[in-house]
C-alpha cells in the first residue's frame, strides 16, 4: 500500500524527478566552503531547540534505511515485478547495514556521548536520506535491473566492489571505535577519581583529544575516508551507470569534506600547529 500515492514508492516519472533534483545537492552544500557553522559534534552551539544528540542521530538517518526498505517491499508488486534479482537484494543489504550500524547501534548503544544538534542540521540530514534512499530504492526495486540478466558478466566486478565495500565499512567501524576510546578512556579516568577522591563525575561530552591509530596517523577524518571507500565499492558493484549510486558518493563526498576541512582548523586552534603536524584533513597527502 502506497504512503504517498506516486511517491511512495515513487512512479517512474516522480522517481526520475527525485534523480533529477539529486544531481544538484552539492550546490546546497557549497556555503559550507564560506562558513564554519556547522552546529552538530564538536562545532556544536548552544540552542533552545537543540535535539539530544543519539536521538537526533538516530531519527534523521534512520529515514534512509527503513525509506529504502519500505520502497524494496512495495515498488515491486506495483511494478509487476514477481522476484527481484539477488543483486538488487544485495547492494539493498549493503545499505541496510551500513545505516543500521550508523544510525542505531552507534548512537543508541555505542557511543558514550553525542553533542546536541540542531534543528536545521536534523532537517538538512533527513532531507539527504530521503532523497537519496528513494533515489535508490527506487533503482534497485523496479525503475533499475529487473531480472538475473541485467547483472549477467558482471559478477568480478561485483564481487570487487563487494571487497571494497566490506573493508570500508570494516575501516569506518575501526575508526569510529577510536574515536569513542577517547571518550570512554576519560570516563574511567573521571570514574576512578570520583571514587578515590569523592569528586562528582563530570561529562565526557565535550572531550576531545587528538586521535592516533590507524589511518588517523595521516589524516583527521579517517572514518570520513573511509565511508566514501565504502561506497566507492558500493557504486562498483551497482555499475558505473548506476548513477543513484554515484550520485550518493558524490554528494556524499562534497558534503563531508568542507566539514573535514572546518574540521582541521577547529583542531590546529585546538591543540596547535605544532600538534596537528602534516597530517591532512581527509585524503591521504592531497586534503
Amino acid at each position: 500500500m502506497a504512503i504517498v500515492q506516486n511517491w511512495l514508492p515513487p512512479s517512474r516519472e516522480n522517481w526520475e524527478l527525485v534523480c533529477y533534483i539529486w544531481q544538484f545537492f552539492p550546490v546546497i552544500t557549497a556555503f559550507q566552503w564560506l562558513l564554519d557553522w556547522y552546529p552538530q559534534g564538536k562545532t556544536s552551539t548552544e540552542c533552545r531547540f537543540n535535539i539530544p544528540g543519539a536521538i537526533g542521530w538516530c531519527t534523521m538517518e534512520s529515514v534512509g534505511f527503513t525509506t529504502l526498505l519500505y520502497i524494496m517491499f512495495t515498488l515491486p508488486e506495483e511494478q509487476g515485478i514477481e522476484e527481484l534479482p539477488w543483486g538488487n537484494w544485495t547492494m539493498a543489504a549493503c545499505f541496510v547495514i551500513h545505516y543500521i550500524y550508523r544510525a542505531v547501534v552507534s548512537p543508541l548503544f555505542l557511543n558514550p556521548s553525542m553533542s546536541p544538534i540542531h534543528p536545521l542540521v536534523w532537517a538538512m540530514a533527513a532531507l539527504f536520506q530521503w532523497f537519496n534512499a528513494v533515489s535508490i530504492g527506487g533503482w534497485l526495486a523496479g525503475h533499475g535491473p529487473t531480472t538475473v540478466n541485467d547483472w549477467a558478466g558482471r559478477y568480478w566486478t561485483m564481487e570487487i566492489g563487494l571487497v571494497i565495500w566490506a573493508w570500508g565499512l570494516l575501516g569506518n567501524i575501526f575508526h569510529d571505535d577510536d574515536l569513542r576510546e577517547i571518550r570512554r578512556a576519560a570516563d574511567r579516568k573521571q570514574r576512578r577519581e570520583a571514587k578515590e577522591q569523592g569528586k562528582p563525575l563530570e561529562g565526557v561530552a565535550k572531550i576531545y583529544m587528538l586521535p592516533k591509530n590507524g589511518l588517523f596517523q595521516y589524516i583527521l577524518y579517517a572514518h570520513y575516508f573511509c565511508e566514501w571507500v565504502e561506497w566507492a565499492g558500493f557504486w562498483m558493484v551497482g555499475g558505473w551507470n548506476c548513477h543513484p549510486a554515484r550520485a550518493f558518493l558524490i554528494n556524499e563526498i562534497t558534503t563531508m569534506l568542507p566539514r573535514a576541512v572546518q574540521g582541521k582548523r577547529w583542531y590546529i586552534k585546538k591543540f596547535g600547529k605544532d600538534k596537528v603536524g602534516n597530517r591532512k584533513a581527509v585524503i591521504p597527502g592531497l586534503v
